[in-house]
């Protein structure tokens, strides 16, 4: 992906409906890679008035997104047989994704203090998460 691709599907089409939608207290949250922190990104962010959260270098563990990709991947992986084209993938991608208990994704996203509790004691260095 490249900062273009990241700002004309991502932030154009998704998340500048989500800021309407939430209105002012909208907050972004993405992380560091690189086409994340591209200056086209930064640019479209400040345009549309999207405010940004800081996010520690070293801490892609403080986004329980980073954890529902770990539990799909498992579940991927797991499967067996395995997915062998690009279709078969994409249908189990969408069964496991829709199959992930709503209780296991609550409960990611009550762990998100006890992490950045971690990530603080740890100077944004790894957590044990």
């Amino acid at each position: 992906m490249t900062g273009h691709i990241y700002r004309d599907v991502i932030l154009e089409q998704h998340v500048r409906l989500f800021q309407g939608a939430m209105g002012t207290e909208f907050l972004f949250m993405d992380d560091n890679a690189r086409p994340h922190r591209a200056d086209i990104v930064d640019e479209c962010l400040q345009s549309e008035d999207i405010t940004r959260i800081d996010w520690p270098a070293y801490s892609p563990d403080l986004n329980p997104i980073e954890h529902a990709w770990d539990i799909l991947d498992q579940r991927i992986t797991a499967r067996q047989p395995p997915p062998t084209y690009l279709l078969e993938l994409r249908r189990a991608l969408l069964d496991k994704w829709c199959n992930i208990p709503q209780d296991q994704i609550y409960n990611l996203i009550l762990s998100t203090p006890r992490r950045c509790k971690a990530c603080i004691a740890s100077p944004g260095r790894h957590t044990p998460y």
